[in-house]
């Protein structure tokens, strides 16, 4: 999967806070398990919308 984190936006919303450059391959990671399990919520329920409930 392609890259989903925007670094510029982490830094911003981390204000103040250094980001080390690993943290961004482990943030990536975590939202790409994220959207497969709201995938697989979608299609469990017979659906091709991922909704906010299947997060």
């Amino acid at each position: 999967m392609a890259d989903l984190i925007v670094k510029n936006s982490v830094k911003e919303a981390l204000e103040d806070m250094n980001v080390s450059r690993d943290f961004y391959d482990a943030l990536d990671e975590e939202v790409e398990e994220l959207l497969d399990e709201a995938q697989r919520r979608a299609e469990a329920n017979d659906r091709k919308t991922v909704q906010p409930r299947d997060l």
